[in-house]
């Protein structure tokens, strides 16, 4: 196991009629901004829950965050925030809306151009404090402190982390998916099977508690994402599904092990260049990944056959990898996620040209052995 240290300032609030606890969690004395995206916490009630518990306190709102939250929208968040000396941010809604908040309380602090937060990986020294109230399980940001964030005007699409942005607590109400699109709910079961699979699915480094953790979380979204989809307003399965994408991202599976994150940088840039959602893009990478890095990856895959899939632990390691590998594959269909970038019109070539290209002149090199270079990543993509 390698060396590590983690400290998680984030309190999570979980459960039934949980969004009325807010006003305990933040001091009256805060000027706040609501953040939001589209609309639809007005349309599902959760926007009026936030406000009838923070009657009394002093409030603003800001909506309209992206999916795949927009630079240059939430530049002009941080105008908001520095015009009206907001000191407390409240996000409320999914991922993105999160993730977007993360940056424009690191942007507001920052002297300097806020894009070289991502795109040079500047230091954040300071941020406005912030929460959240989630309405989606997918990110996992709502327990840490990374974030992904796009530019309209360039097409890119850049993560940053910071132990500035953690959410003080974060708000989870299962009650609260009831009302999700079947969409995304898939993208969001898919989201948190990529994130927990880029940290177990390397090399082996003697982490077997981690990985324990990490195949559970798989067992659970096997066994309760179809039942979701069944039965939307099952409270039990939605509470299951938001709890796994919290766990799957709040580090505690990466814990001295080794990670692997070329799926989700590969799908930034798909997302960036074609419009496909963050879930769409990762159930076409992740099995041409793993069918091109096999080798690298084949202990770990050979061991979620076993476990994960019942197969028989006998077979050869490269056999148990492609039975993971197509399993996994077969899982996201079952969800109604395609697999092939030609599916959704792409032509995959051209699409591995363009990616090619990016990551050649960024010198980009991914992979837990950082041996996915331009080239390789070309294959993956003309091969997806």
């Amino acid at each position: 196991m390698n060396n590590f240290e983690f400290s998680c300032p984030t309190k999570i609030i979980f459960g039934i009629d949980t969004i009325k606890k807010i006003r305990d969690e933040i001091s009256h004395d805060k000027k706040i901004l609501i953040t939001y995206g589209g609309g639809s916490i007005r349309k599902n009630g959760v926007l009026k829950q936030v406000k009838e518990a923070l009657e009394g306190f002093n409030y603003s709102e800001f909506g309209g965050i992206e999916p795949n939250p927009k630079f240059e929208t939430l530049m002009e968040a941080v105008k908001v925030v520095k015009e009206g000396s907001y000191d407390f941010l409240l996000a409320v809604g999914g991922g993105s809306v999160l993730d977007g908040t993360k940056f424009i309380a690191a942007a507001s602090k920052f002297e300097g151009d806020p894009w070289d937060i991502l795109i040079k990986g500047a230091p954040v020294n300071d941020a406005v404090e912030l929460a959240s109230v989630m309405t989606l399980p997918a990110t996992g940001s709502e327990m840490n402190c990374g974030a992904v964030i796009s530019r309209l005007s360039t097409k890119e699409k850049f993560a940053f982390m910071s132990e500035k942005v953690y959410p003080k607590f974060s708000v989870i109400d299962p009650q609260t998916t009831y009302s999700l699109p079947e969409k995304q709910t898939v993208n969001g079961i898919v989201d948190t099977y990529t994130h927990v699979m880029e940290q177990y699915a390397t090399y082996d480094v003697n982490t077997p508690l981690q990985d324990q953790w990490a195949l559970g979380i798989i067992k659970t979204l096997i066994e309760e994402g179809p039942k979701v989809l069944r039965e939307p307003q099952n409270y039990d399965a939605r509470a299951n599904i938001f709890w796994c994408a919290t766990c799957g991202l709040n580090y505690w599976i990466s814990l001295g092990a080794v990670q692997d994150w070329s799926t989700h940088m590969i799908g930034h840039e798909l997302t960036a260049l074609y419009g496909l959602d963050h879930g769409e893009t990762l159930t076409i990478i992740l099995p041409s990944l793993w069918r091109t890095m096999k080798k690298d990856k084949m202990e770990k895959l050979a061991k979620m056959a076993i476990e994960v899939f019942g197969a028989n632990e006998f077979l050869p390691k490269s056999l148990l990898a492609d039975i993971t590998i197509k399993k996994t594959e077969k899982f996201f269909n079952k969800l109604g996620r395609k697999t092939r970038l030609k599916e959704y019109g792409i032509n995959p070539k051209e699409a591995a040209a363009e990616i090619k290209k990016r990551f050649s002149q960024r010198n980009t090199v991914l992979g837990e052995r950082g041996n996915i270079t331009a080239d390789v990543a070309y294959e993956i993509v003309a091969n997806a």
